[in-house]
């Protein structure tokens, strides 16, 4: 954990240490238990003055204790049967007094006992407010600061993992002992800079070099992280794509597990396209289900349906569809087992990538026993084999070859996002940008010293890199960085 106050622009800092927040810390709507906070000075006061317990001998909140009593308002009303707990700063979550109401999990009694405290005094907290108040504090430091964040949203294990890790100070140790790297060799260069005739250890441009490039590499390997950890923590694009009525959308209701899509025997009922989330052991995977290709010759096949202009909307369905085709980790291309393979269906496997795409022939519970059909499963497989396509038989409706079909696509995904190490750390979008920064200010500062600039000018660029990590952690962090970051956290956290 940090214990260096953060050199931030006052504003937002402005009444922290005045004013007592509250918020309810927990999700919308009804539950079996919802939360209110409270964090600043006057939070122990308020909430003694809103507990009523039900034992003559009670002597008043103790701390870090749940409380079982009732909540009233100022008429004497009561509100709510809850339980309270105080947690005295610094050794609660914001480093302040910290005060929670569980609460029956209404909105009505949360929203109760809320207004209640506002009328008391209590201002309604930002998003994130308490988060930045621990991080003001030293609580935590930038990057555990948004591993909160992190936590919360995570959507998998794997996700969670990372976030954990992070909040753990994992990341922040690391960005830590780059800089101290740096920050000793600083020190030398200012020793070069400030006493040049004296009889001190000289810094050769050699090692200055060599060093800076250490630390860059040092970077590099943290940034290693990043599309790695993107794909676990935010997930992978995997599409559903073929000709109308393959069956794409009963697919994807019999992988999410309910009717997600509307189905229908009408041709084209998918125009837009529709997205939902599957973790596969660990890893998100975005599946998305396509409007269906059409050839010039109609749904029904080459000279059956005569040729048929698509409307406006449904050609846009069309080049979207091909557009997540040409963007996607993983394309699951469906084709009608049970018919003859389709010219466009020949055209699109010919334009498939054999590495991230593989073809699935459904209805095959139509397949068993009818004369001819198998023949047409046949005519598909010898195709897509000669593109060098994996293909797998599988029915919505039954369920047959599911199972076999997420295995394949989560190696097919994985091979692409190897999984994590168990102690690597993953920065984020903000993290990474500012990683990249700093190791260009090291690799430039590499160039500079190889081609013999003097050492105060050499200085300025170690200097902005020091700087970087600095903002990395919050030691130094411009306003604007902060609103940023914690504007996106939820009410209450």
């Amino acid at each position: 954990m940090s214990s260096t106050a953060p050199n931030v622009v006052p504003n937002i800092a402005s009444g922290t240490a005045r004013d007592t927040i509250i918020a309810i810390a927990t999700a919308p709507g009804p539950g079996a238990v919802g939360i209110v906070r409270l964090s600043g000075p006057e939070a122990q006061a308020l909430a003694g003055a809103l507990f009523r317990s039900p034992h003559a001998g009670f002597s008043g909140l103790k701390p870090r204790r749940l409380h079982h009593g009732s909540l009233v308002d100022a008429s004497g009303r009561v509100l709510d049967e809850a339980l309270v707990a105080i947690m005295p700063g610094p050794g609660s979550f914001t480093g302040e007094d910290v005060a929670e109401f569980h609460c029956h999990g209404g909105p009505a009694v949360l929203r109760a006992v809320l207004e209640e405290l506002l009328a008391r005094g209590a201002r309604l907290a930002r998003p994130g407010e308490f988060t930045l108040r621990a991080f003001l504090g030293g609580k935590l430091d930038l990057t555990q600061a948004e591993a909160v964040a992190e936590t919360i949203a995570a959507p998998t294990r794997a996700a969670l993992h990372l976030a954990q890790l992070k909040l753990s100070g994992a990341l922040s140790q690391r960005i830590a002992d780059l800089r101290g790297a740096l920050e000793s060799l600083r020190a030398r260069l200012c020793l070069a800079v400030d006493f040049p005739d004296e009889d001190v250890e000289c810094l050769p441009l050699s090692a200055l070099r060599q060093e800076a490039l250490a630390v860059a590499a040092g970077v590099e390997r943290l940034l290693a992280g990043v599309e790695r950890g993107r794909a676990w923590r935010e997930g992978v694009l995997a599409v559903l794509a073929g000709r109308v009525n393959a069956g794409k959308s009963s697919l994807l209701n019999a992988l999410v597990g309910r009717r997600r899509a509307l189905v229908s025997e009408v041709p084209g009922t998918t125009r837009d396209y529709l997205e939902e989330q599957l973790d596969l052991s660990g890893l998100l995977v975005r599946l998305v289900d396509t409007a269906g290709l059409r050839g010039p010759d109609g749904p029904q096949g080459a000279g059956l349906g005569g040729a048929e202009a698509l409307d406006p909307v449904e050609a846009q369905g069309q080049d979207l569809s091909r557009e997540f085709m040409g963007r996607a980790e993983a394309v699951l291309y469906v084709i009608d087992a049970a018919q003859p393979l389709h010219q466009v269906d020949r055209a699109a496997l010919a334009g498939l990538a054999p590495g991230r795409s593989l073809v699935l022939l459904n209805k095959s519970d139509l397949l068993g026993g009818q004369a001819g059909r198998p023949d047409c499963c046949g005519a598909t497989l010898d195709v897509a084999r000669a593109l060098g396509l994996e293909c797998l038989r599988v029915s919505a409706r039954t369920g047959e070859g599911l199972e076999e079909l997420c295995a394949r696509l989560r190696e097919r995904l994985v091979e692409g996002s190897a999984e994590p190490d168990a102690d690597e750390v993953a920065p984020n979008a903000r993290q990474a940008a500012v990683l990249r920064q700093a190791r260009a200010e090291l690799i430039a500062l590499a160039d500079d010293a190889l081609a013999g600039l003097p050492y105060d000018i050499l200085g300025v660029r170690l200097e902005a890199a020091c700087r970087l990590l600095a903002e990395l952690t919050g030691e130094i962090t411009p306003d604007g960085v902060l609103e940023g970051i914690f504007s996106k956290f939820c009410l209450g956290k």
